[in-house]
Parts: C-alpha cells; structure tokens; sequence
C-alpha cells in the first residue's frame, strides 16, 4: 500500500505532474473511505462534533475535495489517466443531488453550512461543464439545479459567504439556467463596501483582518474573473487590479522557509495560507512590486513547508490542527473534514501543461526588516536571513470565536515558535500565556486583553490600551529590535493585581538557564527569554499544559510576575525570540517622560512616545 505522508513530505512539488500527483496522494484516502461506507456524496472521517450536524459535516468533507478535483479535471485527458476518482466525484455529486436517493444532501435552511459548501461544487462545474454536466440527463441537471438554487431562496452571512452565491449564480449563467441578476449584482456590490485599500479587504467585521482576505476576498474575486462568461465587467477588473496591489504587502506574512505567519481563525486549512498565490497564477495576475516568480515560490514553498509537518491522521487524512492534530485550537466549525479547504491552492493543475507557469524559475522574494502594515493592524519583522517572521498586532478583535484573544490579541505572532490557546484560565499553566500580559485580582483566574479602548501603529512600535476591570487601565507600548522586543506598560488601577508577562514559547527539548540579561531557555528552533530592569524580579519558566501551542505539543514559557498596588506604576520587560540561534545580544534600555532608548550591543533605537 502507498503511503501517502511519506509521498507528500518527498514530492518536490516542481512539475504539474508532481502537483498532481500531491492532490491524488491527498484525495485517495478519502475516496477510498468513502467507497468502504457505500456513501457516494459523503464520508464520514472522524466522531468529533461541530456547530453542524454529523451528516452535513460528513457533506462537506466530500465537496471540499471539489475545491481540487475540478481544475484537475478541467482538462478531459487527466480524466482518463483518473478515471476512478472522476466518477466517485461524479457519482458523489448526483446522489447527493437526487431527492429520491439516500445520500440527499437535504433542503437547507437560512444560514446552512452547505452554502458554504456550494462554492466547491460551482466552481467544479463550471470547470468540468463540458465533460460532466453537459453530459448528465435532464433530469440530473434539474436535480443539481434545485439544490444548489436554494442559496437564491435564503439569508446568508454578508460576509466572504457571498461569494459561494456568486459562484452559483456565474455557474447558472453559464449553463443558461435562470438566475436573478440583480442578486449576482448586489453581491458584488455589497463585497465592494469591504474595500480597504492597497488590495486588503475586511470580511465582515473591520476589526478582524486574517487569513479570510487572502484565501477568502481575494481568492473567491479572482477565481470569479476567470470563470465568469461576462466580459468588460467593472468587478473583475476591480478584482485583479486589487490583486496586483496586495501580493507585494502579503507577501511580508511569509518566511523563505516556507513558514507562513500563525495568526487568527481557521488555521486547520493549513497550506491554504498561500492560495492566493495559487489564484493568482491561475489569473495569471500581473503584480506590482512583485514577481510571478516570488508567487510560485511562496506558493510551492509553503505546500512543501505543510508536507514534511505531522498534520495526518493515521488514515491518511488531514487533521483538525495546525503543525499536529489539536482539537484544543480549533473553532466551533471545525469538522473532520473541514481541514480540506486547503484544496483551493490546486486551482493552479487547471493551468495548462505549456503555460508559462510551469516552466517559472522560483524565485526567494526579499522581505523587510521592519515594515508598517495599517490594513492588517502590524508591525512586521523579518531577521536579516528571512527565516523568522514577528508580526506585532494591536487593534485585532474576534467577538464570536473560540480563543479570539489568544489568535488576535497577543502582543506578537512567530513563524518559529507560534501562538499558544489557553485550556482554562484559572491557572497560569492552563493559560499558556505566551506574548501577552496575563491579569489576575488574586493568584487564579487571568484575564488577557480583548478589545482596546485605543490603539495605534507606528512606524517603530505598537501601543495599545485596555481596561481589564473597572477602574484598572493599561497602556502598553511593543518596541521591536530583533531578535528582542521590549514591553513599557503604564498601569492605573484601584486595586491590588498580579501581572504575568509571558515571552515566547518554545519547544520543551532543550536547556534552561538564566545570566546577567535574563531567564532563558535554548531550544531545538531557537532561544526565548525574559529579562526584567528591576532588581528585584526574576523570570522564571512555565510548563504549560500540553498541546496548547499551535506548534509544539510541549513548551516552556518564560515569564515574569509582578504585583502592583493601587495607584499608578510602569512596568519595563523585554522578550527574546532568537529563531534559529543560540545568541543572546546583550540589550538595555533608559526612558525618559517622552522617549525610550533601547540598546543591543553596538546599536541604538530612540522612540518617541506619542501617547
């Protein structure tokens, strides 16, 4: 039997053949689960539960491998060297669009999860309509048609979600089905209110800026300009145009290493951090500020990165998690089958085999140092070797999803060594408070920052303010110098508190000690640490429980405490992230009312506080 993890984590992923080979190595098992269960249309890939019931998750664990499976086959002769997979998918889609049949994906209510879903089915008929619908029966095409025609009898979120109706209603168009198109129109114009600028969107919400622009807004608007039969439409240029601004700021989410930045909601679709790349290649997008060389490296690198991480089950399945399976991370709407939305980077197989795309040089692209991100609300640093990526983020919010303050609000996210999501919050262990301040009346029960009263983005730092209690305010300014950054929190309270600055944390493999700058500890990707400007404070090292870090199933955590009485103090921490080294460079620090001087070893870096 072919094992398909020790396939993925050694394909080169250089040719159209390997990329398909990579999607035939992911979709087999599933394909093969499904047929041992005589389910054509659904498969059921595991007992954990989501906001949807067990069958609808069974749904979408067989049309999110659409989101692959159509551009695969957009072209008839991979149909032949596939056949057996091309007539489950087909099989699949008719007997869950058959009222009579046992597999009937169902009438579908306001708000379905299957709406969702539809997206991947549009987008596979619309790429296969001449091989695959337009040789179904009358009766099939009904079929298909009513059910997939119930998203234009529903309320759906006016959210990312409206461009699944988009896709359905470009699929009607094309196949000459009806269609309202004052809905198709109104959708697009109600995506166009979510514009930021310089290619970034919100989706939905103006204070949650993640994964959803790139492999959401992005994504679905690019993927419409190819596939629509409209020409000279206003909305697909707005859409490329928009595409060809963002790719030269989005690409600062990335490390050379493939790693992309751990940040925000809906991390278990892994390798789909890097789909815009993929779309845009597919559009053929002719960037600004960037190459489609640096879009084929930054795409290929980050599926090869995801390859070679433990994320499969047993089975040959992907996991809910991120560099392993985790269930402690994932949100309310993670289903089994959920993690293969990362389909969506296989658009590109629909490219043709002489296309320029597939004999691109890949090329490293060349990241900042330290560069200002309004839109994303982040101060983003590379070091010098573009290995390690640090995005310090201020003024992030998810009000609705689980550990919204540990994905949003964190003082900064790393490539290297992640985020960690708390278990409970009654004691510091439970909380795993990595890259935050931690707040307690007492020695239990810590509250961590979600939602600012203000908040700012400078050139140099971050601030931020927060009131954790009535009566209790905290400034806090982040000050990046690489691989340090410091901490300077002004603090009002009525009440006696204890604060817990935690650092970052890193795999539990390596060797703790403490110097002259601080408390340390060397692991197996990096040095992490904690140095405090007081005499008497010491940093010590947490254990946390196991698998709350997104990265590494057991870490250390340096941190620091301090109890403040009532009235007003200032508090000075810095933290260590050395990826990839042993080198602690000796840093220090001198404020003054307006200014703060910091100092490693030769270099100095005077800020001018504005708040």
């Amino acid at each position: 039997m072919r094992n398909f993890q020790e396939a993925l984590s050694k394909n080169p992923l250089r040719t159209k053949t390997d990329l398909e080979e990579a999607l035939v190595d992911l979709v087999t098992p599933i394909y093969e689960c499904m047929a041992q269960q005589g389910t054509p249309g659904r498969v059921h890939l595991g007992n954990s539960g989501a906001v949807y019931n067990q069958e609808k998750s069974d749904i979408e664990g067989f049309l999110r491998t659409l989101w692959g499976l159509g551009p695969l086959f957009s072209q008839e002769e991979a149909c032949l060297r596939f056949p057996k997979l091309f007539q489950q998918a087909n099989a699949g889609i008719v007997a869950g669009t058959t009222p009579t049949s046992q597999e009937y994906w169902g009438k579908l209510h306001d708000y379905d999860q299957l709406f969702v879903e539809m997206g991947a089915l549009a987008s596979y008929l619309i790429f296969t309509k001449p091989i695959f619908w337009d040789r179904l029966t009358p009766r099939e095409q009904t079929n298909l048609f009513d059910w997939l025609n119930q998203i234009n009898q529903h309320t759906i979120p006016k959210t990312n979600w409206l461009f699944f109706r988009i896709l359905v209603n470009t699929f009607f168009e094309m196949a000459a089905l009806p269609f309202v198109e004052t809905t198709l129109l109104a959708d697009q114009e109600e995506i166009e209110r979510y514009y930021l600028a310089d290619g970034w969107y919100f989706d939905g919400y103006e204070n949650q800026i993640d994964y959803y622009i790139p492999f959401g807004m992005q994504y679905y608007g690019l993927l419409y300009s190819v596939l629509t039969c409209r020409s000279q439409c206003p909305y697909q240029f707005n859409y490329r145009q928009r595409a060809a601004t963002f790719a030269q700021s989005f690409k600062q989410w990335f490390t050379k290493t493939g790693a992309a930045l751990p940040f925000g909601r809906s991390l278990t679709y892994r390798f789909a951090q890097s789909s815009f790349f993929a779309v845009g290649a597919f559009a053929d997008i002719e960037y600004e500020g960037f190459t489609k060389n640096e879009g084929k490296y930054l795409l290929l690198q980050n599926m090869r990165y995801w390859f070679r991480q433990p994320i499969f089950t047993q089975e040959g399945f992907l996991s809910i998690g991120y560099a392993y399976p985790n269930l402690n991370m994932a949100e309310g709407y993670n289903a089994p089958g959920s993690p293969y939305w990362a389909f969506k980077n296989f658009c590109v197989l629909a490219i043709p085999a002489d296309a320029e795309f597939w004999t691109l040089e890949e090329q490293v692209p060349t990241f900042a140092t330290q560069v200002r991100n309004l839109h994303s609300r982040m101060l983003l640093v590379h070091n010098q070797e573009g290995t390690e990526l640090q995005a310090f983020t201020v003024g992030q919010h998810s009000h609705e999803h689980a550990h919204g303050n540990a994905k949003y609000e964190k003082f900064v996210y790393s490539t290297t060594f992640g985020f960690s999501v708390p278990k409970a919050t009654v004691l510091l262990k439970q909380g795993a408070y990595d890259n935050t301040l931690a707040i307690s009346e007492g020695q239990t029960d810590f509250k961590t920052a979600f939602g600012y009263e203000a908040f700012a983005i400078e050139d140099d730092y971050v601030y931020s303010r927060w009131r954790p209690y009535e009566q209790v305010i905290i400034e806090t300014f982040v000050i990046p110098m690489y691989p340090w950054h410091l901490r300077y929190h002004r603090i009002q309270t009525d009440r006696r508190l204890q604060l817990v600055n935690g650092s970052f944390a890193a795999p539990a493999d390596g060797t703790a000690f403490s110097s002259k700058e601080g408390t340390f500890y060397q692991s197996s990707v990096g040095c992490v640490g904690i140095k405090t400007f007081a005499t008497h404070q010491e940093g010590t090292l947490l254990m946390p429980e196991p698998n709350t870090n997104l990265l590494y199933s057991r870490t250390v955590i340096p941190q620091v405490s301090k109890t403040v009485l009532a009235g007003q103090q200032e508090w000075l921490v810095a933290c260590l992230g050395n990826a990839f080294s042993d080198q602690i460079p000796p840093f220090d620090v001198t404020i003054t009312a307006d200014k703060i001087t910091m100092s490693k070893g030769d270099q100095r870096k005077t800020i001018q506080l504005n708040y």
